[in-house]
């Protein structure tokens, strides 16, 4: 997202407020739902159902007006059709959805359906950023969850059949994949 926003500002002040806008709201949002699923096990609806909304405008109208813009084409305007800004977020939402949909729908103790609705919020900023992203969102998240579950059971702090809180892990996971370059 770091360089994203550097080609915007080059390119386009408009998509690069927009985008910045989204960065300041994943934060805040992310914050919020970490603390509150360490404590509770929870992802509030009431947070994360909005986040469809913000997110989603801030990130298709960003994507809309950077396309639209004159100047470089996008570094991955040779894939036709999915590279189009608006197909990416919105594809990218549904595709980290379902697959979380299907985690869910195959062994429901082991993934929580808050978890569901927020993946379709990091797939818009995933999608925005790419299908390299969206991968390595989804690929930190497991990752990440994984080493701190070995590092509760090394600790004895845990047990196999424990549960931890996967939004943060998610959370993260999307933060990280924001960090990487295009």
């Amino acid at each position: 997202m770091i360089g994203r926003l550097g080609d915007l500002w080059q390119h386009s002040l408009p998509a690069f407020w927009l985008v910045l806008a989204a960065c300041l709201y994943f934060a805040v949002m992310a914050v919020r739902l970490t603390i509150i699923d360490v404590r509770h096990h929870l992802l509030p609806n009431r947070i994360v159902f909005p986040s469809y909304a913000v997110a989603g405008a801030l990130l298709l109208a960003a994507g809309a007006v950077a396309w639209a813009s004159p100047g470089p084409a996008p570094a991955d305007s040779t894939a036709g059709f999915l590279s189009v800004p608006a197909v990416r977020v919105l594809a990218g939402a549904g595709i980290l959805w379902l697959f979380y949909f299907i985690l869910r729908f195959v062994y429901p103790p082991g993934m929580g359906f808050g978890d569901v609705k927020l993946a379709g919020v990091l797939g818009l900023y995933l999608g925005y950023l790419g299908w390299g992203h969206l991968f390595a969102g989804t690929f930190l998240a497991f990752l990440l969850g994984g080493l701190w579950s070995l590092v509760l059971l090394a600790a004895r702090r845990g047990t196999l059949k424990s549960s931890i809180p996967f939004g943060p892990f998610m959370l993260a996971g999307t933060a990280a994949a924001m960090l990487l370059p295009a």
